[in-house]
C-alpha cells in the first residue's frame, strides 16, 4: 500500500473529510489531496505532522510496517476516554493540548484530569451563561 493510501486509510478510520483533516493539520485540502493521492510527497516534518495527528507511526505511513499503533504496549489507551480524544481533536481545542500525543504518560494522565475538572464546571451551562 502506498504512502497516500495509507494517508486515506488513516483519515478514513478517524472519519474526517479531507477538509476536516486539511484543518486539523494546518495545510490545504489541495495539499491533503496530492499527498492522499501520491501526487506530492511529504517532507519529514510533514510525515511526522501526519503520524502525530493519526495516531500512527511514520515506519506505518512509509510502508516498513504493517502495525499502525503508535505505541507498542505502552500502558495507556486513549480510547478510554473517546471525549477526550474527541475536544484535543477539534482544532479550536487542540491549541491548548497540542503536546499531548508526545507527552510522558504522567503528563498526559494530568491533561485528562484537567479536561475532567473543566467540563466538570461546565456541566449544565448553556451558551450566554456566565462562566462559573
Amino acid at each position: 500500500m502506498s504512502l497516500g493510501n495509507r494517508l486515506r486509510e488513516r483519515r478514513e478510520r478517524f472519519g474526517k473529510t479531507q477538509l476536516e483533516a486539511a484543518r486539523g493539520l494546518g495545510i490545504s485540502n489541495v495539499q491533503l489531496s496530492r499527498y492522499e493521492s501520491d501526487d506530492r510527497k511529504p517532507d519529514p516534518e510533514m510525515l511526522g505532522r501526519f503520524a502525530e495527528y493519526y495516531r500512527t507511526t511514520t515506519d506505518y505511513l512509509l510502508g516498513r510496517t504493517d502495525n499502525a499503533s503508535p505505541d507498542m504496549g505502552a500502558p495507556s489507551d486513549n480510547r478510554e476516554y473517546p471525549a477526550f480524544e474527541e475536544f484535543i481533536n477539534n482544532p479550536e481545542h487542540g491549541v491548548f493540548f497540542k503536546d499531548y500525543l508526545n507527552a510522558p504518560e504522567e503528563r498526559k494522565e494530568e491533561m485528562r484530569r484537567f479536561w475532567e475538572f473543566i467540563m466538570e464546571k461546565e456541566k449544565g451551562r448553556k451558551p450566554g451563561d456566565k462562566q462559573k
